[in-house]
């Protein structure tokens, strides 16, 4: 049985979505520095901000598309979005409202594109259809992995604002491809209702200028409302067995916005390191600070499937389960930055240290990120299955959130921000080891 037709269009528009995304994230830091004259601190604070709410609205968007338009519809809306977005970051004025429109954009986006490929696959065998995720998940990886090289060296080396018009090339390359391939879809149009999607546009500019200007307070106190109100919804709805799931769900969750918040320095205080302590040099060539975020992708495109491999082999004969693959990724982790606490204060760093801490920490998302989501849809309750992934995906908003917030109240604390991850990653690998015993008895 061959995978469906459309999976090739969905690929290369999500190969180019990915792109502009990567393109645009490899040189927000650096744009915010080195041209808005932000602080390294403000700058790191934007970054996380924007980057939580990238994973945020998903959840927003994939309602609006559900009950308002369709997937479709919500693709072509959110890629036009995020188009203009990055044609608004190339005028100064305009740099908060395009991000407005670019968070706004992944939510209707992001959601719907994965959707309409999982319905591609309802009549097909599911070896066929983890296989034709498989090859999405490898687009995706193509575009986050051209497009520092491409993106990211235009923007350093020759203009910002040309760099982020290349983003926006690279979203109108994947809407127009999108476009071409549209008809073969037969499904009913609902009517668009804009004066929900101008709300939502109209939300996330908002949203932006909350989170940049309210306290720590404020926001730590707004989520664990959130979270306190699901949970109280969910304890009338549940039986003791499945909400006995829900706090392995959560409490695994802890530990993965421990170690997201590590991963997310890679674009914050990673990326200015690497600006301003490296020897970038190689032979007559000075390597652009964006061309390291390419690592990561690259190391995923050539070991993913063996480090699966890896994992399938221990698992057919040691009993593993996700806490404990949890705490390997988190222990790869606390090595890339224990690494980094070693040469920090070193003169003349040569960017393979940089290489290799990418390398462990590659490893380690690849030993965490998809066993804990191949986790959520195992446990989680089946009539909450989808709500409990969105969920899940909010642990990567707060810790996208606090991963930019950190560097500004570690320095106020004068401590030292590397050997802190360093450290907080590995008591989070060791307590997941510790609680092993105890989350198994929660399923």
């Amino acid at each position: 049985m061959k995978h469906p037709r459309l999976l090739r269009t969905l690929f290369f528009t999500e190969m180019w979505e990915r792109f502009s995304f990567y393109g645009m994230r490899a040189l927000l830091v650096l744009y915010l520095v080195n041209a808005m004259a932000y602080s390294d601190t403000d700058a790191l604070h934007i970054y996380g901000i924007y980057t939580g709410l990238v994973y945020l609205t998903p959840l927003i968007g994939g309602y609006i598309a559900d009950k308002y338009t369709n997937s479709i519809n919500a693709i072509l809306i959110g890629g036009v979005l995020m188009m203009v977005g990055h044609a608004l970051l190339a005028f100064e004025p305009l740099f908060f409202i395009g991000l407005g429109f670019l968070i706004a954009g992944n939510g209707f986006f992001k959601p719907n594109i994965s959707s309409m490929l999982g319905n591609l696959y309802l009549s097909k065998p599911e070896k066929l259809r983890d296989e034709g995720f498989s090859y999405f998940y490898i687009g995706i990886n193509i575009g986050a992995f051209l497009a520092p090289l491409v993106i990211g060296f235009i923007g350093e080396f020759y203009s910002w604002h040309l760099g982020f018009l290349m983003a926006a090339l690279g979203m109108l390359i994947g809407l127009i491809i999108f476009c071409l391939k549209i008809n073969q879809i037969e499904i009913l149009k609902n009517q668009i209702n804009y004066t929900k999607i101008k709300t939502f546009l109209f939300l996330n500019i908002t949203l932006i200028f909350f989170f940049i200007y309210s306290p720590i307070w404020l926001v730590i106190l707004l989520c664990l409302l959130v979270i306190l109100f699901f949970v109280k919804q969910t304890s009338f709805l549940l039986s003791r067995k499945d909400l006995k799931k829900i706090y392995y769900i959560f409490t695994l969750g802890l530990f993965s916005i421990i170690f997201w918040v590590g991963f997310e320095q890679a674009g914050g205080s990673l990326t200015l390191f690497t600006d301003s302590k490296v020897d970038k040099s190689f032979m007559n060539f000075t390597i652009p600070t964006t061309f390291f975020l390419a690592i990561n992708p690259l190391i995923i495109i050539c070991l993913g499937a063996v480090v699966a491999k890896i994992w399938f082999y221990v698992d057919s004969h040691f009993k593993t389960d996700t806490p404990e693959k949890m705490s390997f990724g988190l222990m790869f982790m606390s090595v890339g930055f224990l690494i980094l606490t070693l040469i920090q204060n070193m003169e003349n760093i040569h960017f393979a240290w940089i290489i290799l801490i990418y390398f462990f920490h590659t490893v380690g998302e690849l030993c965490l990120s998809p066993t804990s989501l191949s986790m959520v849809t195992k446990v989680a309750p089946k009539k909450n299955q989808s709500l409990m992934i969105g969920l899940w995906f909010l642990t990567f908003a707060i810790a996208s959130y606090f991963a930019g917030l950190l560097p500004s109240l570690v320095q106020s604390l004068n401590l030292n921000l590397f050997k802190l991850i360093s450290i907080l990653t590995f008591l989070g690998a060791i307590t997941l080891v510790i609680l092993r015993s105890y989350l198994r008895k929660l399923l």
